[in-house]
């Protein structure tokens, strides 16, 4: 049955908010594996967990949000299993930004695309909705997760637990 509210909202722009409610979900789930990941006694790097704790909040917020947009647009939630993460073990820091920098160039990627869908299928609802809530944050994350990178990097951090300690700690906010 069609639901009553349901106006100007193309089936094709219901399918890809489905997709992006997987597509945050994945990421949030991805970003739970980080955090605990560096939360073992034996990696002990609490700077990066509180980090990947947060941006897992923000993703499963996320897919909260476009749960909420669905149906007050009267489209309909279909939820699909979400998939496992690409790995269990996140080596060292430098490798789990890298990871992550990838992962939300991905979700950036899927943004915009939705975004152009909406904007053919004339949905300035759905439009504004995009760019009001994600697409200035993602270009934020993106900005934030590469500075991190650049300065791993330049510490040597991927060799050099010293630095990665140090970057954990002065940077993220870590506790000793």
């Amino acid at each position: 049955m069609d639901s009553q509210v349901r106006q100007n909202y193309d089936r094709d722009c219901e399918a890809l908010i489905n997709k992006m409610i997987n597509l945050e979900l994945y990421a949030g789930y991805t970003y739970t594996s980080m955090t605990h990941y560096f939360e073992r006694d034996d990696v002990a790097l609490p700077g990066f967990a509180k980090f990947f704790k947060k941006n897992s909040e923000e993703e499963r917020e996320h897919a909260e949000k476009f749960m909420e947009f669905q149906n007050k647009r009267g489209g309909r939630i279909m939820l699909q299993d979400v998939k496992k993460p690409e790995r269990d073990e996140w080596d060292n820091g430098l490798t789990a930004m890298q990871c992550a920098l990838q992962l939300e160039k991905k979700v950036n990627q899927a943004l915009l695309d939705l975004h152009k869908v909406a904007s053919e299928k004339g949905d300035p609802h759905l439009c504004d909705f995009l760019e009001t809530h994600y697409l200035d944050e993602q270009v934020e994350a993106i900005k934030k997760l590469g500075d991190h990178i650049t300065n791993l990097t330049k510490m040597d951090a991927g060799n050099n637990r010293m630095a990665e300690y140090l970057f954990d700690k002065h940077t993220l906010d870590g506790s000793s």
